[in-house]
């Protein structure tokens, strides 16, 4: 695919745009006045690949977040800012990287202004992120809902409140709960301006719907070239939504590396607890660096000419496993071992 040509956005040391990677992101759940709880969790998404995250800062006592977190981890944080552009600044002056917030949402244009003066000053840059349930009265009245031309129309209006103090350190998202909606959104907007563009279904719901409709919006957006950053929005634990987007990444060709189990859906050939032992060799390499593909397969008779790419596998018999590699047979195991035989054989590798 041929991506679309965007400006370059430094967020600590991370670059949004351009041919640099597309980068994860996440947020913390835990509750903003539980700094230890915080940290806990941000430590265990960077683990889990998080290459972004952003934290609420719903008041000033949120801000004593910012200096724990990033002590705590090496990604760039992001502060999450509704209608208080004072909190905006103390989040800068705190030392986050990156600020979302809505200008239009914080009132005079003098406050606009302290707050792109704050960023600038410190070069950290904003997100704009507009969202199906929070358009502007009068947007919303002129197009009866939220539609694709709405989400566009208030972004620019944001938009050209920054410009207007030269500043265009700018990063946009346009998130809607339908994805016709946030995918036509993306589409319009990326025809209109250069900006990096933060992919995601908003209110995407828990984690199979979320993870469905996100994979569909995303995943097309992706497809089509366009997307800088993106984070998975799902009602679950938001480690979850990090392996989410890497596997979104990695199935439209755009993240290398790591481990991909292939396995069929099973039918009545099979003789194993195939589901079972999928699920386990799924959580097995879920963090393996090994660029290979693994095969869990139901039939004896299919599965090793219809997994031959893979480079390590295993097919069902009658109480037990035939372990294969590129379509050729390795050995016979019983059902008890398959799981072991099939680690000792990925190790080989």
């Amino acid at each position: 695919m041929q991506r679309r040509h965007t400006r370059v956005v430094d967020v600590g040391g991370v670059k949004l745009g351009g041919d640099h990677p597309i980068a994860i992101q996440s947020m913390l759940s835990t509750p903003a006045t539980d700094i230890a709880g915080s940290v806990e969790q941000a430590k265990a998404l960077q683990t889990a690949g998080c290459e972004i995250l952003r934290a609420a800062i719903p008041n000033m006592e949120a801000v004593a977040l910012i200096p724990a977190i990033k002590k705590a981890v090496d990604i760039p944080l992001v502060a999450d800012i509704h209608f208080d552009y004072r909190l905006a600044i103390a989040a800068v002056e705190a030392g986050v990287d990156k600020v979302r917030i809505n200008p239009g949402n914080i009132g005079s244009n003098e406050r606009v202004k302290a707050v792109v003066d704050a960023c600038r000053a410190r070069r950290v840059p904003i997100r704009i992120g507009v969202n199906g349930g929070s358009l502007e009265k009068e947007i919303l009245q002129k197009y009866g809902h939220p539609t694709a031309q709405a989400l566009v129309e208030s972004a620019q209006y944001h938009i050209s409140l920054l410009e207007r103090f030269d500043f265009e350190d700018i990063v946009i998202s346009l998130k809607s709960s339908n994805v016709q909606t946030m995918y036509e959104a993306y589409r319009l907007m990326s025809s209109c301006c250069d900006y990096p563009l933060h992919l995601g279904v908003t209110e995407a719901g828990t984690e199979r719907m979320g993870t469905i409709k996100n994979a569909v919006g995303i995943g097309s957006l992706l497809l089509c070239g366009i997307g800088d950053t993106l984070r998975v929005s799902l009602t679950a634990d938001p480690v979850k939504e990090v392996y989410a987007a890497r596997d979104i990444l990695k199935t439209v060709g755009l993240r290398q590396g790591g481990a991909e189990v292939i396995s069929c859906p099973t039918c009545g050939r099979t003789q194993i607890d195939l589901i079972g032992l999928a699920e386990q060799v799924t959580e097995l390499v879920r963090d393996m660096d090994k660029p290979i593909t693994v095969a869990v397969m139901g039939c004896a008779v299919n599965g090793p000419g219809e997994a031959r790419e893979a480079d390590i596998g295993v097919a069902g018999g009658d109480g037990c496993g035939l372990l294969f590699s590129h379509g050729k047979i390795l050995r016979k195991v019983p059902e008890d071992q398959i799981l072991s035989a099939l680690i000792e054989e990925i190790e080989r590798l």
